[in-house]
């Protein structure tokens, strides 16, 4: 087995990987309870194409820096499509980056409702 299929059979490329990924970030999803349904779909959607884009870029990328490595005619041909393939990565983390941040806010927001009504609650109950 060669270096590339080595890697490209490596965890991080499996699609068994991927759906444990796709699981996890749908039960983070499940735990936000104040969020609309439709957005929490939209969210998975997005999350789950960045991690196949993400994961099909880099398999791309590593076939190419096999064949390029330590030649020079090679890197000349490929080094651009090299080049994009890492663009593209970078661009499935920005999504996933934003992504994460978009649903902190809403763990936030789920969060500080949550404790405002237990107070609200303590509060009540203390008058009685």
């Amino acid at each position: 087995m060669s270096n590339t299929e080595e890697i490209i059979d490596s965890n991080i490329l499996t699609e068994s990987y991927r759906n444990s990924r796709i699981k996890n970030f749908q039960e983070l999803l499940d735990k936000l309870n104040d969020i609309d349904d439709k957005k929490k779909q939209l969210w998975r959607e997005i999350y789950e194409n960045a991690i196949c884009d993400r994961q099909s870029a880099y398999a791309m990328f590593v076939k190419l820096v096999v064949i390029v490595e330590d030649k020079t005619t090679e890197h000349a041909v490929h080094g651009k499509t090299i080049s994009s393939y890492l663009e593209r990565m970078s661009r499935a983390n920005d999504q996933l980056i934003r992504l994460a941040e978009l649903v902190a806010k809403a763990d936030e927001k789920t969060e500080s409702i949550d404790t405002e009504k237990l107070f609200d609650q303590i509060q009540k109950g203390g008058k009685k």
